[in-house]
């Protein structure tokens, strides 16, 4: 069943409900994309500045029932990146919260509004669709949605989703956290975001109604929601369970809750099993899930019941999906717990990748196949646990060490640290948050790696950069 039947199968039941009691049925979503199929033409591409809204909701889905192709955008994004990929793509339509009208006049000239709506206008930009057709910039057939590469700040490199990948992926998580209506998951991530965009497809397929709020988890408000709305779920990453822990949440009281995501990146097994811990004596699950923008969200999940068994392993495959390991010369590892790259086959693996318009007629480059970049491990029973990067690995003085293992290790070990390492070969630099702790960490990991200090620089910095889904922006660290 294509999530779009949920339109008509639950025509009376919520979809969305905001913090403010505003809400949209599933009946009102369908009049909505009809309203839009009437004035928006097929197979154009429309930047949508999205939040987490109402509208900016009901403007997604109408795009793709109506076969236009939204690029999926913050609406806080840098202004400089905005425009310049305003230049690249040159698309045909904007679709942006109505607050942001007197900043796109001012920066857009000539736009027309065609429609307003939920706190929400679409615009269409003048001369665009000529200079498309006259380029020769026309989509390919299958091509249903781009975002943005994960953690990409100036770069236009976009991923390339077909309806086909966006389809598999939905049911396929439905499945396997068998999602029913009932489901009232609460949103704690961002729409541009692949992770945060897969809970929304995921329930809208199954008729449940997904409750959108701004606020962060560090905020009364969203507790505030969270519980006055009966939340059901909510998902994380890495990021948002180390802040859970620092807010007390072992402590709250969640009578509606009945199971927590997460993925986005590696948990520590450490924190892995306190909340697979917390969630079998509470009578909730905890599901640990893997995936990347370039498999639409989801390869693979640990299933709840095995959450404290395998505790750090991220599990097995999701349905239709399979995992390889290959070494270095390309050959398959069969016996277990052999690091090797893990390869992913599923119909959810994307067409590729796009960096100019013309790029967006390409068709399916992948061939369903994805190699991850991903160094991994496979136990006895087939459960699959991530060891690193395959280019978060240095030389230092001949041995092999992950720099994801290191940040795992002095997070583990001080407390309140946040910290990233980068380097070269024979020269790891690793950042901390604390500056009291410079000298203390420098011997931890000297004493743990077994080599000598001379190897480890580690350094002050205030903050480490991350991006809107709390991952490392190990590119932004000081050179």
């Amino acid at each position: 069943m294509s999530f779009y039947d949920s339109f008509e199968k639950f025509a009376d039941k919520i979809a969305f409900l905001d913090d403010r009691g505003q809400c949209i049925t599933y009946g009102q979503l369908k009049e909505f994309s009809n309203s839009f199929g009437g004035k928006l033409k097929q197979r154009t591409l429309v930047f949508c500045l999205c939040e987490n809204s109402l509208g900016s909701a009901a403007g997604y889905l109408s795009f793709l029932r109506n076969r236009v192709v939204p690029l999926m955008i913050d609406r806080k994004i840098d202004t400089g990146l905005f425009d310049h990929l305003m230049e690249v793509y040159r698309p045909e339509w904007l679709y942006f919260p109505a607050d942001m009208e007197a900043q796109m006049k001012e920066r857009i000239t000539g736009y027309q509004e065609v429609h307003r709506e939920y706190e929400y206008i679409l615009a269409s930009l003048p001369g665009c669709e000529e200079d498309a057709q006259a380029a020769g910039c026309g989509l390919y057939d299958e091509l249903g949605l781009l975002l943005t590469t994960s953690g990409s700040t100036g770069s236009p490199k976009l991923v390339r989703q077909s309806y086909r990948n966006i389809q598999s992926n939905a049911e396929a998580i439905a499945a396997y956290l068998e999602l029913d209506d009932t489901e009232r998951p609460v949103s704690t991530l961002p729409m541009n975001y692949t992770y945060g965009l897969s809970v929304i497809n995921s329930h809208v397929q199954v008729g449940a109604t997904i409750l959108l709020t701004d606020k962060t988890m560090a905020m009364k408000q969203f507790w505030d929601f969270m519980i006055n709305e009966k939340a059901t779920s909510f998902p994380g990453v890495p990021f948002t369970y180390e802040l859970l822990k620092k807010v007390h949440f072992f402590r709250m009281k969640l009578p509606d809750l009945r199971y927590m995501t997460q993925a986005g990146g590696k948990l520590s097994p450490e924190l892995h099993r306190e909340f697979a811990e917390w969630c079998q004596e509470n009578g909730k699950k905890f599901i640990v899930m893997y995936g990347q923008t370039e498999a639409t969200a989801r390869m693979g999940y640990l299933p709840a019941g095995d959450s404290i068994r395998k505790y750090g392993s991220m599990g097995k495959e999701i349905p239709g999906g399979t995992f390889t390991l290959v070494d270095v010369d390309g050959s398959e590892i069969m016996e277990p717990e052999k690091v090797g790259e893990l390869v992913y086959k599923g119909d959810n693996v994307t067409l590729g990748y796009a960096q100019c318009r013309e790029d967006l007629a390409k068709g399916d480059e992948r061939g369903g196949v994805l190699v991850t970049g991903d160094m991994a491990k496979r136990d006895e029973e087939g459960y699959y646990y991530i060891v690193g990067r395959k280019k978060r690995f240095l030389k230092i003085f001949g041995n092999r060490v992950n720099l994801d293992e290191i940040d795992r290790l002095i997070k583990t070990r001080f407390e309140g640290i946040d910290c990233a390492s980068a380097g070269v070969d024979d020269r790891m630099t690793t950042f901390i948050t604390d500056e009291s702790k410079i000298a203390e960490v420098r011997r931890y990991l000297a004493a743990t790696t077994h080599l000598s200090e001379s190897a480890f620089d580690v350094r002050y910095l205030a903050e480490i950069p991350k991006n809107e889904s709390g991952k490392t922006l190990y590119k932004e660290l000081p050179r």
